[in-house]
């Protein structure tokens, strides 16, 4: 008997729609069959970014368990599609870069300070970073004989405390120290991150002399710190500063106004020896190096010419990495000339996003944790926004060659950076404000006349000026970069000083964030039209950034220091004797760029001697809020009532058990587990921390020593 089907079946149309979905981005994946590998860095740098974001090991094993489940599902759908093969790499290698940073923040693990302490010990010198504008010398030292100390220390000093101090030498101190600091508001700085990746347990400030072991002799500098002293007897006062930074990247000598007008301005990236100072200083040495080596028509005709000068350049290259302190951005550049002049010498096509993805891979599998800092994050998205660019048809039919007049020649040259100055603020904005809370809007326009300036003339002018110092003759010289160098800190202070020159807002959200980063590479690393698709997740990241409220109240970590939003956008400081520190730290978190006002000089606040109490907020929306300010011991009883009055109360010590809030009682026990705070008091009041008590990375919970071991012999220093 025949049969038939009587209804049609549902899995038939299922599977028909998901065999054109997979043929369909086949079909895009196949067209971008060059980019894809663009996508490894990223995925790398995704895993590394999930340990970081992410608070337990029971959270990084569970994400270890989902990517393996990722690469089963890529090969179920078939090593022969792209896509397959895509999802299983991609899995694969975004397992590897978690991994990779959880045995480097493992292997790195060093005791760190249980708690502030003043103490004698001696000590082995590290590293001396003098700050000639601050009147002050930061060292790293390794405490000697004291197992009851962190190994590796970073302690602050005064100038003449630190006369003649160098690398190496043994010397006694009395210091007070501290473990290093998180976070003090939300979004802000994280320290301790850092600290724990380079190995400081402490940071502090030595008090007193430094007692010198007997019989030391006088130690010579380092070459790097050589070099600034020499270049800032050239050229003295902050142009010094900045003329040493461009060579050695020490920018201690520059002042804390032009370093700020260089901030605001758009111009830090310069102070920072990144790809600017290295493509210069290879590129100048490969044009001399051809120069000379043309002029032997045997070396000439043998064709070995661009050879040498290729390799000569390169040593240049790494040579001035290595001089520079090789910072992130440096060793990035570094990795980034070297693949150009292979390229060169291949015959190869140099600049390409293949060659910014190879960099970022090596730095990252060198060291992961510079994902998470701002140096890694601004540096790679400033030279893909570029290339990018440039990479494309339009941008590339712009500046292409052509028969016309010099003067329309050098007008498409001015507009062709000008474009690439605003498109790199455009991709540096949502960076800047992540971890700054202020992007610079005239950034473009400055750099149109910074960067030729400083690659044009003051580098040049300072290579030659060292390399007639010489033979005595480096003066001209030094006088062309001194006027350069003083015309770049002038137009530093008039960009800066211009009205709206900085963009501010609060807190960017993480998740926001990272919605931002994922769509801006979706929109610069594919070709075809779905890159538009960037566009959705873009969009949604800057929304959560333009609706983010500014935060109605700011406590620092330690409790001392609260910032208050007043009308008309403004804050108050509730401790007006604050220092610029904590003051840059309030107005970055706030999201303003105005001066901090007395909270005690507003009129709707009454203050007395212990405490200040105000209403916050306007209606049925508003909140008394009782913050203390005072040192001296009040009574449990006395509390009681201000407390129960209040929706919330905020001190810097500890309360008694009678003193309650309607809403939040914050004092010194809630702080420990907190950290700084930012409260924002509307209907459904709610509570920002800057650390989250789940939070178990190695850098929360430390192992720790006391620092004040009494079985430990003091008395005899610098043996």
């Amino acid at each position: 008997m025949a049969t038939r089907q009587l209804q049609t079946p549902f899995d038939g149309r299922w599977a028909g729609g998901r065999a054109r979905l997979l043929a369909n981005i086949e079909a895009r994946l196949e067209a971008e069959r060059e980019r894809i590998g663009l996508w490894l860095p990223v995925a790398f740098g995704a895993g590394i970014a999930a340990w970081f974001a992410l608070p337990a090991a029971a959270h990084w094993i569970g994400l270890l368990l989902s990517l393996g489940g990722g690469l089963l599902a890529g090969l179920l759908i078939g090593w022969q599609r792209r896509l397959g093969r895509m999802l299983a790499i991609g899995c694969a290698v975004m397992a590897l870069g978690l991994l990779l940073v959880w045995v480097r923040a493992t292997w790195v693990a060093a005791p760190v300070l249980a708690q502030p302490i003043t103490t004698e010990f001696s000590m082995r010198v590290e590293r001396v970073e003098p700050l000639p504008a601050r009147g002050q010398v930061r060292i790293l030292a390794r405490p000697q004989h004291r197992a009851d100390m962190p190994p590796r220390l970073r302690l602050t000093l005064r100038s003449e405390q630190a006369a003649g101090l160098a690398g190496g030498e043994l010397v006694a101190v009395r210091a007070r120290l501290m473990p290093p600091p998180p976070a003090s508001l939300p979004g802000g700085y994280d320290f301790a991150r850092r600290a724990w990746f380079d190995g400081i347990g402490a940071v502090g400030t030595v008090l007193g002399d430094v007692a010198r072991a007997s019989g030391a002799a006088e130690s010579t500098p380092p070459l790097r710190m050589r070099l600034s002293g020499h270049i800032q007897q050239q050229v003295e006062g902050s142009a010094g500063g900045i003329a040493a930074a461009l060579v050695t990247g020490d920018q201690g000598a520059i002042s804390e106004a032009d370093s700020e007008a260089m901030r605001r301005s758009g111009l830090a990236h310069l102070l920072s020896i990144s790809g600017l100072h290295v493509t210069a200083v290879v590129g100048f040495t490969m044009f001399l190096l051809i120069r000379l080596l043309a002029l032997s028509p045997r070396l000439a005709l043998r064709g070995v010419v661009l050879t040498a000068a290729a390799g000569g350049a390169a040593l240049a290259g790494v040579g001035y990495t290595w001089l520079s302190g090789a910072e992130v951005p440096t060793i990035r550049s570094c990795v980034a000339a070297l693949l150009v002049l292979a390229a060169f010498l291949l015959g190869r096509e140099a600049l390409t996003l293949r060659l910014v993805a190879a960099g970022a891979l090596i730095v990252l599998v060198w060291r992961p944790e510079a994902l998470a800092g701002p140096s890694f994050q601004l540096s790679f998205a400033a030279v893909t926004a570029i290339i990018a660019l440039h990479e494309s048809p339009r941008m590339r039919r712009f500046l292409e060659r052509r028969d016309e007049r010099w003067i329309v020649h050098a007008g498409r040259g001015v507009a062709g950076l000008l474009i690439t100055g605003f498109v790199v603020e455009i991709a540096l904005a949502p960076i800047a404000l992540f971890h700054f809370h202020k992007a610079g809007l005239y950034g473009a326009l400055a750099n149109v006349v910074a960067i030729p300036l400083t690659t044009f003339v003051i580098m040049p002018a300072e290579a030659l000026a060292l390399l007639f110092d010489s033979v005595g003759l480096g003066a001209p010289f030094w006088w062309v970069a001194e006027k350069a160098l003083a015309l770049l800190i002038l137009l530093a202070h008039g960009v800066a000083d211009a009205p709206g020159a900085v963009a501010t807002l609060p807190s960017f959200p993480p998740w926001g964030f990272a919605l931002v980063v994922f769509g801006g590479l979706w929109l610069l690393l594919w070709r075809t039209s779905w890159r538009l698709a960037g566009l959705v997740p873009l969009v949604i990241g800057v929304a959560a950034l333009l609706v983010q409220p500014r935060p109605d109240i700011l406590v620092t970590g330690d409790g001392r220091h609260i910032a208050v939003a007043v009308p008309g956008g403004s804050y108050a400081l509730l401790r007006d004797r604050a220092g610029d520190f904590i003051r840059d730290s309030l107005s970055e978190a706030a999201g303003i760029d105005t001066p901090l006002v007395a909270l005690a000089d507003l009129e709707h606040v009454t203050c007395n001697r212990d405490f200040c109490r105000w209403r916050q907020g306007e209606g049925d929306t508003g909140r008394v809020i009782l913050a203390s300010r005072g040192r001296d011991r009040i009574d449990g009883a006395d509390m009681a009532e201000a407390c129960a009055a209040a929706d919330v109360v905020i001190s810097d010590r500890w309360l008694p058990r009678e003193c309650v809030a309607r809403w939040l009682t914050i004092d010194r026990d809630s702080l420990a587990e907190t950290g700084g705070l930012a409260l924002y008091l509307g209907e459904e009041p709610r509570a920002i921390t800057s650390l989250n008590a789940g939070d178990a990375h190695p850098w929360r919970r430390p192992r720790q020593v006391s620092g004040n071991d009494e079985a430990v012999p003091t008395g005899v220093l610098a043996r």
